[in-house]
């Protein structure tokens, strides 16, 4: 049972939700229709429309599970400076700026190294 609850709490909140939404639309309505002035929606509408969101947001939360701490420190303890730093996807190890050094000399083509050697055992 502690497994359905929070499913139950989240989907009994959205639908309170939705129908203190109907509930608005239906006042406004009514308010239009018999021509009065629309001043604000009834105490009942608002305090069905708190409740269900308070209900929806803790079944979804405890739907979610359990929340890894978001401060930078906590998962950084055990690593050094040197580690810290060190982002091997980021490294690019062919890149044109290569072309623009002095002492660049482009590579041979891969038909031209292969081509002129046999190789025979």
């Amino acid at each position: 049972m502690a497994v359905i609850w929070p499913k139950l709490a989240f989907f009994f909140g959205i639908v309170s939700l939705f129908h203190a939404g109907y509930s608005a639309a239906q006042h406004r309505t009514y308010m239009r229709v018999t021509e009065q002035e629309f001043i604000s929606l009834p105490t009942d509408i608002g305090v069905q429309g708190l409740l269900s969101l308070l209900l929806a947001m803790y079944g979804i939360l405890h739907i979610a599970g359990d929340f890894k701490e978001i401060r930078a420190n906590v998962q950084l303890q055990n690593k050094s400076w040197e580690t810290v730093g060190n982002r091997p996807t980021f490294y690019t190890f062919a890149h044109r700026g290569r072309a623009l050094s002095p002492n660049y000399v482009a590579p041979k083509s891969k038909s031209a190294m292969d081509g002129g050697e046999n190789v025979s055992s």
